[in-house]
């Protein structure tokens, strides 16, 4: 019988809350000191679950993905945000700043290789290590991909999913003088580094309203207003990283080494309704890459806690515990 048989329902097959056994800050260096947890099983299958952004950190919620008895939880607040130190800071804070951060807590930990679970920006630093570091990766599982492409920032921040939500989009673009809307990434840029902590603060919260009010399927177009000390560091970080395309070398990268990758298992877990992170990424990936299986989850947007994606995702890592068992 199908473990989960009603999706609207889903969220009730997370497994129970559960608590930490570790809990450390690390210093990585160049000023950085990241808070890195382990809960679940210390002698189970390891897992890295990278949260998404950038700059939006942890939190207990991703834990009940995996069964406490099977797993090893391992997460981390990426540099600059969540319980990291220092807060919204983007100084030696880049993509492969975190690849570092990532095989340093693994090496710290003892842990040989592992799956590595990552949603949004997180499938995105995700696959990025896994291809820098294809030895220490076992399985991938990857929910609303984002390839770090100019066209995909173009769709979000260019007008293309404001088609869609023109409310939503004018409350966005309404800050910014007509002249500079051209390049939104550009203009909040300014501003979300002026020196000025109100403007800032101000700036972060347009721009973390416009990303949450399209997170869910059943969004009215609206979302509630972030804590200020929380948003500043997500629209900082994440523009931090837009504005120097994801500091890849070229754009495309990630489509143009997945061959390095092509031996390693992988779950792409899509909502099919993404106004974030358009299926059209997913396709591309699960295309290229031999290994992976692609689960187009059908009336779900790009959140996490989307009902059918929290079910597949549960299934997904079941599964896996199951085959490894």
């Amino acid at each position: 019988m199908d473990k989960f048989p009603d999706q609207k329902r889903a969220v009730q097959y997370l497994y129970p809350p559960f608590e930490p056994f570790d809990q450390r800050m690390v210093d990585v260096g160049q000023g950085h000191s990241i808070y890195v947890e382990q809960s679940g099983n210390p002698r189970g299958i390891p897992v890295v679950v990278l949260h998404g952004g950038p700059g939006g950190g942890c939190s207990p919620a991703m834990r009940r993905y995996f069964d406490p008895a099977v797993y090893r939880v391992v997460m981390f607040d990426q540099r600059g945000c969540g319980r990291s130190r220092p807060h919204a800071s983007v100084t030696d804070n880049t993509t492969w700043h975190l690849v570092a951060d990532i095989e340093r807590i693994r090496v710290l930990l003892g842990i040989e290789a592992w799956i590595v679970f990552g949603g949004s920006w997180g499938a995105t630093l995700a696959l990025i290590y896994a291809e820098t570091h294809p030895e220490r990766v076992t399985q991938l599982v990857l929910r609303g991909v984002f390839l770090m492409t100019q066209g995909e920032l173009d769709w979000f921040y260019g007008g293309g999913a404001g088609r869609f939500w023109p409310e939503t989009w004018a409350r966005f673009v309404a800050p910014v003088p007509e002249n500079e809307r051209g390049d939104m990434i550009a203009a909040y840029n300014r501003r979300l580094f002026s020196g000025d902590l109100a403007e800032e603060t101000r700036f972060a919260r347009a721009w973390s309203a416009w990303e949450n009010a399209l997170a869910s399927i059943h969004s009215n177009g609206r979302s509630g207003e972030s804590p200020g000390h929380y948003a500043r560091a997500f629209a900082r970080l994440e523009n931090h990283y837009f504005v120097n395309a994801g500091f890849l070398e070229f754009d495309g990268q990630i489509l143009a080494n997945v061959g390095r990758i092509s031996h390693i298992p992988g779950t792409i877990v899509q909502g099919r309704y993404d106004m974030i992170c358009p299926p059209s990424a997913a396709w591309k990936l699960n295309e290229l890459w031999p290994m992976a299986e692609l689960k187009m989850v059908r009336n779900a947007g790009h959140a996490l806690s989307e009902p059918g994606i929290s079910s597949e995702l549960v299934r997904v890592m079941d599964r896996i515990s199951e085959s490894m068992t």
